[in-house]
């Protein structure tokens, strides 16, 4: 029988755990990379994470939270 999920079933099911969210480039930067624990997200995109970290091309950055606007998102994985 398949799994009839939507993606925010999905996203849903993350909560609490670990998500990698890819971001749109800014500037001369690559497109930036986040990962942390979902805690809460809308039908916009915007994301809550804890225990955040943002890497980049100049290294990583550790943030305790962190709000993701949703314009921003390129796509949310589950880890």
């Amino acid at each position: 029988m398949a799994d009839n999920k939507r993606p925010f079933d999905v996203l849903d099911g993350a909560k609490q755990g670990n998500v990698l969210v890819k971001l749109k480039a800014y500037g001369r930067d690559q497109e930036p990379t986040v990962s942390g624990e979902l805690q809460a997200f809308d039908k916009h995109l915007n994301i809550w994470l804890e225990n955040a970290s943002v890497k980049t091309e100049d290294g990583q950055t550790d943030y305790g939270k962190l709000f993701v606007r949703g314009d921003n998102v390129l796509f949310v994985s589950p880890e």
